[in-house]
């Protein structure tokens, strides 16, 4: 069945929006944080087990956050019905052939730095340079998302639209969970 690739900065929502489908019966996976993505050295390729934190001056421009592409094989393989993934690496191209949509979840800087400075789920984001990074990043993602035809989704609305957003987009590119329940109405 087909995967749904749900991306955006970090802070953008991606998180809290796949704790949100998987309690309505949607199979979504967090690939931060199940083991999908991981720090790898952009030297030498390898994948670095435990990454400090807060990280470093100078760790995000050697070490590269990516997801790895086997696993989202077998993802797609193992699933009977349409499955969300939700995350952001920077090598997507590798593995964007095995989405049949992908969701971008947009933000602005001010929404974007409150999350990221007040969340208590992970401290990415906290320090300055992680918090630079992300707002830098932030600039770029609407515009690029919009240039490869993914969906934008305004991820400053509340939960419950951004969720009915998601599964109506799923609906009209064809996805259709066996599990399938609308969102509650915003």
């Amino acid at each position: 069945m087909p995967l749904i690739w749900i991306t955006g900065t970090s802070g953008a929502g991606k998180s809290t929006l796949c704790a949100h489908l998987n309690s309505l019966g949607h199979p979504a996976v967090d690939a931060d944080w199940e083991g999908y993505n991981h720090w790898v050295d952009r030297t030498t390729g390898l994948t670095v087990a435990d990454p400090p934190d807060p990280v470093p001056p100078g760790w995000l421009d050697r070490f590269s956050w990516r997801v790895n592409r086997q696993q989202v094989e077998a993802l797609a393989a193992g699933t009977e019905e349409t499955t969300y993934l939700c995350g952001t690496v920077e090598n997507e191209d590798d593995v964007r052939d095995l989405f049949a949509l992908t969701i971008c979840l947009v933000v602005d800087d001010e929404t974007l730095e409150h999350r990221l400075l007040t969340r208590t789920t992970n401290t990415f984001g906290k320090h300055p340079e992680e918090l630079a990074a992300a707002l830098h990043h932030n600039a770029a993602v609407e515009p690029t998302y919009r240039s490869l035809g993914a969906t934008i989704v305004d991820g400053t609305r509340p939960l419950d639209q951004v969720t009915r957003a998601v599964l109506e987009a799923a609906l009209s590119s064809g996805c259709r969970s066996a599990t399938h329940r609308p969102a509650a109405p915003a």
